[in-house]
């Protein structure tokens, strides 16, 4: 394998391959769309099933087109870099244009990390933005994840892959203080729930007991609470505070399935007749929503890196309620 990768060489071996598909079936063929509208750069670990995040970004192309740029990573020593560009294409139904998206893969290992931004920044497309997914947790620290976080629009990483939830969400809070612009899958994960508890309290009769709640628990399953449920406690306190109330919000671990580390979140009054709620995750695919008497279930699907990641990338700018989350989840304490 080579040593170094010339960025000028790839460029051309992307002009080649459009002239190679251009010419595909011949006569036959309608042609080809070349579709961008972003370039995504993908962080992952050499032993990751490539197939898996090869089948992500095929799913996301279709959504965010975009020249994706995949950096895998060996836990080696040894100086190693080599990169390859092919094409993710697929054909519209009742179509005969195929729509094509640019890909390149950088191989490196842990010593030649570091040459990789340089690589990096000549490939990206000019005037659009620059999405880093960011998969590895033990190269959290890396002086090359923040050059590559300093190109980027946008950084997507997840933090419930954190081993110090804590930890972790005071790391983000501080990044996103320092002016980087973050994007969290634990967030992401939560969007159902929010969903869910916004449409209970659009209702005006229950909006209006809102200041009358004095507790919210979050259950979670055995262990540390994770980032997913300090978000929802955060953003819970929030929302609850600019409704008039100074309900207490804590998270209690539960023998109970969860999705993004919330398995139920229960709003209790201090006289159960005036308001209780309750939602919980009753399995894979769906969830119980209880007010007072009223009880009903309904979808919740878990959701899959494909779905997480499309949904941030629809959000180029910042999205100011996860950054106030951000910042009193980094901060939250008990009370």
């Amino acid at each position: 394998m080579g040593a170094t990768i010339q960025p000028d060489r790839l460029l051309h071996e992307l002009s080649e391959l459009w002239v190679s598909l251009g010419k595909q079936n011949g006569g036959e063929s309608t042609g080809v769309l070349r579709a961008c509208a972003m370039t995504l750069v993908v962080v992952a670990e050499a032993q990751e099933d490539a197939a898996e995040v090869g089948e992500t970004l095929a799913l996301l192309m279709r959504d965010h087109p975009s020249r994706a740029i995949v950096i895998r990573v060996s836990d080696l020593e040894a100086p190693d870099l080599d990169a390859r560009v092919f094409a993710q294409c697929w054909m519209p139904y009742g179509q005969r244009r195929q729509i094509c998206c640019e890909q390149i893969e950088i191989s490196t290992t842990n010593a030649s990390l570091a040459e990789v931004p340089a690589v990096i920044l000549p490939l990206v497309v000019a005037d659009l933005p620059v999405i880093l997914w960011f998969r590895p947790t033990r190269l959290l620290t890396s002086p090359a994840l923040l050059e590559l976080a300093r190109i980027a629009t946008k950084t997507v990483i997840d933090s419930s892959a954190f081993p110090d939830p804590a930890a972790a969400l005071q790391r983000l809070s501080r990044a996103s203080g320092g002016g980087f612009r973050i994007g969290d899958l634990a967030w992401t994960r939560l969007t159902r729930w929010r969903e869910l508890i916004a449409q209970i309290f659009q209702n005006p009769a229950y909006f209006a007991q809102l200041p009358a709640i004095t507790e919210v628990a979050i259950s979670h399953p055995p262990g540390p609470a994770p980032t997913g449920v300090r978000y929802m406690a955060a953003w819970l306190r929030l929302c609850l505070k600019q409704a008039g109330s100074e309900a207490r919000v804590r998270w209690i671990e539960a023998a109970e399935a969860g999705d993004g580390g919330v398995s139920r979140v229960e709003f209790s009054s201090a006289d159960p007749a005036v308001l209780h709620v309750s939602l919980r995750k009753v399995d894979a695919s769906a969830a119980e929503v209880r007010v007072n008497e009223l009880a009903n279930r309904t979808v919740f699907p878990e959701a899959s890196d494909y779905v997480l990641l499309r949904e941030e990338l629809s959000i180029p700018g910042r999205d100011p309620i996860y950054e106030k989350s951000l910042d009193s989840a980094a901060e939250f304490e008990e009370a």
